[in-house]
C-alpha cells in the first residue's frame, strides 16, 4: 500500500477527530470504562481540540493518507517540551525531548506499512525540532503496540500513570535516542 504523511492543516480536524474516535478504543485496555472512552474521544480527542492542536506550535500532527482513496489511515502528534510528569522526567534521560503523544493507525491500514511509514516519518518530524530523543507513554497490556514500538527503536525506559477518567492505567514510558 502506498502511503503519504503530510503536515495535518486546520480543515483536518474533523478528519483527525473521526480517526481519533475509530482508533483511540482500540488501544484501551480491556475492561475499559466505555464511559471513560467516551469522554476522551468527545473531549481530548473532539474537532475542536484538534484545532486548539494544530494552532499550538509546540504540537506537530502527521496525517497519513491512501493516495488512491485520499482516505486517512492514521496521525500522529508529538509535543515539544520536557516532560510535565515527575516519573517521565525522572525516566527519559535524553535531553532536549520530544514526546510521541499520539500515534494511531486505523484498521485498515493494519499490516500493510502505513504504520511504518508514518512512524518514520514522526521520528524524522521530531529530528527537525532538534530533539534528542522522543519519548511515549503504552499501556503495558498493548503487546501490539509495544512490538511495534521496539521494532522502531522505542526501549522501555520507565513506568508512568496514566488517567483513563477515574481509572488509573499503568504505562510503560518508551524513549528512542535520535
Amino acid at each position: 500500500m502506498t502511503v503519504i504523511v503530510r503536515p495535518a492543516m486546520p480543515a483536518d480536524s474533523a478528519l483527525l477527530a473521526e480517526v481519533a474516535a475509530v482508533t483511540f478504543p482500540l488501544a484501551c485496555p480491556p475492561g475499559s470504562s466505555l464511559t471513560d472512552i467516551a469522554r476522551v474521544v468527545t473531549t481530548t480527542l473532539s474537532e475542536d481540540a484538534f484545532s486548539r492542536y494544530l494552532a499550538d506550535d509546540s504540537r506537530t500532527v502527521l496525517l497519513a493518507v491512501d493516495p488512491a482513496t485520499t482516505g486517512a489511515l492514521g496521525y500522529s502528534m508529538l509535543v515539544a517540551g520536557d516532560p510535565a510528569d515527575a516519573d517521565v522526567a525522572a525516566a527519559v534521560s535524553s535531553r532536549p525531548t520530544v514526546e510521541l503523544s499520539k500515534f494511531y493507525v486505523m484498521p485498515q491500514g493494519h499490516g500493510t506499512g502505513a504504520a511504518s511509514t508514518l512512524m518514520a516519518a514522526t521520528v524524522d518530524a521530531a529530528g527537525a525540532t532538534g530533539a534528542s530523543s522522543v519519548w511515549l507513554g503504552v499501556n503495558q497490556q498493548n503487546d501490539r503496540a509495544l512490538r511495534f514500538y521496539a521494532k522502531h527503536g522505542l526501549e522501555r525506559v520507565g513506568t508512568r500513570t496514566f488517567a483513563l477518567g477515574d481509572d488509573p492505567q499503568a504505562d510503560f514510558v518508551l524513549e528512542r535516542r535520535l
